[in-house]
């Protein structure tokens, strides 16, 4: 991850679809423009389903991480209107 700096992270393990993404676009709205989250979710369907709703939403996926335990990372940079 020493590609690019993260300024904020929010864990969405604790919801399932379709709040996972409404709790990333809360977080994603409280950054500044250019400024990259990282948003840990499960396998599954927040996999299918955030970064797709992200991208839709006009924003970069950076990477998506697959960690050893199930879970993922999605490192998102925000993109202003």
């Amino acid at each position: 991850m020493a590609d690019f700096q993260i300024d904020d992270t929010v864990d969405i393990t604790d919801v399932v679809c379709p709040v996972t993404f409404v709790k990333a676009k809360v977080a994603l709205e409280e950054l500044d423009d250019g400024q990259i989250l990282s948003i840990h979710m499960n396998d599954g369907e927040p996999v299918q389903n955030v970064p797709r709703s992200i991208k839709e939403e006009g924003h970069k996926i950076l990477k998506l991480l697959q960690n050893e335990d199930g879970t993922y990372d999605l490192i998102v940079k925000k993109v202003g209107d």
